[in-house]
């Protein structure tokens, strides 16, 4: 939690007006008994009605000027508060936008967005409410124990011995309570997973007629949470009845010794009332600080959940080599696989192969999940040359999906190489390298917006929306709506068919001409003639594109210059369509499951 602090920086002048201005609240609010005492011992006892109007008068000037100084406070500390909130969720989205896949899949999604929202909630109220009352409080009870001195030695002893039973409870039940939060919050996660995991699979659910079993899981879900959430506020509601029985004991005492000494003629009835007063601030500043240790407590378990996420460094680091505009450089005939590297003006290195004829080359490459037992890709070998349409075909599990992740860096290779342009793909700058792929994933995802905003992902003010609409084969679905490229899009494409969803996602992965294209299965919703015409479009697009085509159809990848054939995360085939189906026996069945047995 400490080291969330440093986000407060930008709001040091609200940090420091903030208590102040509850400082003199406070002081303000102390001055008030002893107004009251010297009104009761005058004021009443000489039946003095201007000297009682004067006091009363004093009584509601500190109350306005306490109002004036308590708003001004709660301004600061809100302003500090939402600001520093505010900053956090940027740093924290930013982080997580920064970590590789592999950390992502192994935090999940539902723990990260309860960080993002609640536990950043619980943040902002714990900075708020220290701001205001964390100095306020403390000072009020010290502040009252001081004054109780100054108008009895003796009686002001019950404040002595009261404070430090009040403290004792305070405090251990928030050190009690702080791991006991924690454990709320990790059931939290696990609800919000389960409701995520529904929301999103809801279709299945229905289709399968499960939804009395997850409504039995969600509600035993729901309960241990809830159990939980009971105990632990069971266990901090003790704190406002335990202190009430201190303060209030507190105050028996003080009545007793202070009734003794009223009628010994030791103090006045009037210093005796403020006695009291003092003993009820007290007790309503230490119900405050009960509550706000609470919070306070939640905060720090919320703070330390976010900062485990903020200590999460990507596996994955990023490189300094620059990809040049120009990648066609013309091949050395005397250098073999070697590459020349130049500086710019930027500092990045721009690496201009020498080989032109393998672009991109998997060398033994390899590639295992975290925490995995086996590799998900063993021994990859494959040499594509720059324009090539290379198809990628296999069972399902296979690792088609890993191979083309590869080259994004999406995940590293856990051994071999893996080259484009003759250089490491862990040795370019990341942004770089994504900025020169296009990749349209399995899923495809549409967001909340207008067409035209989902298609200027890619590039900002493009000017080729049309054109790659037209090689997506998606521009009759913009024509077809009445707003065209301003008609709306519900968050995940919900108002567009299957098919026009992930011809529009082809669009978008067009706009900005990428050297490297990669469809993984993202025309499994189209028919035949329409994949068959988008496959037409995208050889005959301008530039020199490598395609990878990620199918389970032969016939989407049949015409590629080669084809990579998977089995189980190993290259089993690669060849041409016809050099498979003589030399691969894997690329025989898969192409006689779909064409000769229905021929026959």
């Amino acid at each position: 939690m400490k080291k969330l602090l440093k986000y407060l920086k930008e709001y040091k002048k609200e940090c420091v007006l903030a208590p102040l201005f509850k400082m003199l609240e406070a002081c303000f609010e102390l001055f008030v008994p002893l107004v009251v005492a010297s009104l009761v011992d005058i004021g009443i006892a000489r039946g003095d009605k201007g000297y009682i109007i004067s006091r009363a008068g004093i009584m509601v000037a500190l109350g306005l000027i306490g109002l004036l100084c308590s708003v001004t406070a709660q301004f600061f500390s809100a302003k500090a508060a939402v600001g520093f909130s505010t900053k956090l969720r940027h740093v924290l989205f930013e982080h997580i936008e920064s970590l590789s896949f592999s950390e992502l899949d192994t935090m999940g999604t539902s723990t990260l967005i309860t960080r993002m929202t609640n536990d950043i909630n619980q943040v902002q109220s714990g900075v708020n409410l220290v701001l205001r009352l964390f100095l306020r409080s403390p000072f009020i009870v010290v502040g009252a124990m001081v004054m109780a001195f100054t108008v009895n030695v003796r009686a002001a002893l019950v404040f002595v011995v009261t404070i430090p039973l009040l403290s004792i409870v305070v405090f251990g039940v928030m050190l009690l309570s702080m791991p006991m939060y924690k454990k709320v919050q990790a059931a939290l996660d696990q609800v919000l997973g389960k409701i995520r995991e529904n929301l999103t699979g809801v279709r299945v659910i229905r289709a399968f007629h499960r939804e009395e079993q997850e409504t039995n899981e969600f509600i035993e879900m729901n309960a241990s949470l809830n159990s939980l959430q009971r105990f632990v506020g069971k266990f901090s509601a003790l704190m406002n009845p335990l202190t009430l029985i201190i303060v209030n004991m507190a105050i028996v005492v003080l009545l007793y010794v202070g009734g003794y000494q009223v009628s010994s003629g030791i103090i006045t009835q009037g210093e005796l009332i403020a006695l009291v007063n003092y003993m009820s601030q007290i007790l309503v500043e230490l119900v405050k600080f009960a509550n706000l240790i609470i919070t306070v407590t939640k905060a720090v378990a919320c703070g330390n959940r976010i900062e485990q996420i903020l200590e999460v460094k990507s596996s994955m680091k990023d490189g300094t080599v620059k990809i040049p505009a120009d990648n066609d450089a013309k091949a050395d005939p005397g250098v073999n696989s070697e590459a020349v590297t130049v500086h710019d003006e930027a500092g990045y290195n721009e690496v201009r192969s020498e080989d032109g004829d393998d672009y991109i080359v998997f060398d033994h490459v390899s590639m295992c999940y975290s925490g995995a037992k086996e590799p998900s890709l063993e021994d990859i070998c494959l040499r594509v040359k720059k324009g090539q349409t290379i198809g990628i075909i296999g069972g399902t599990g296979s690792g088609k999906t890993t191979l083309v992740h590869l080259l994004p860096r999406f995940y590293d290779i856990t051994s071999g190489h893996l080259t484009i342009n003759g250089v490491e793909v862990r040795d370019y700058c990341i942004e770089d390298l994504r900025k020169r792929i296009g990749i349209v994933m399995q899923k495809a995802v549409l967001f909340s917006g207008t067409i035209r905003e989902n298609l200027l992902w890619r590039k900002e003010n493009a000017s080729e929306l049309y054109a790659a609409l037209k090689n997506a084969q998606a521009l009759n679905v913009v024509e077809a709506k009445e707003k065209g490229l301003d008609e709306p899009v519900e968050q995940g494409g919900r108002n567009f068919s299957g098919g026009q969803r992930q011809r529009l996602t082809i669009a978008r992965a067009l706009v900005r001409k990428p050297e490297i294209l990669i469809l993984d299965d993202s025309a499994s919703a189209l028919d035949y003639a329409t994949d068959a015409a988008l496959r037409k479009a995208i050889r005959e697009m301008e530039g020199d594109t490598t395609v990878f085509i990620v199918s389970q159809r032969t016939a989407s990848i049949h015409a590629a210059d080669q084809i990579l054939v998977l089995d189980d995360g190993k290259a089993v085939g690669v060849g041409t369509h016809e050099e498979l189906l003589e030399s691969c026996e894997v690329y025989r069945e898969i192409y006689d499951s779909q064409y000769r047995k229905e021929e026959a």
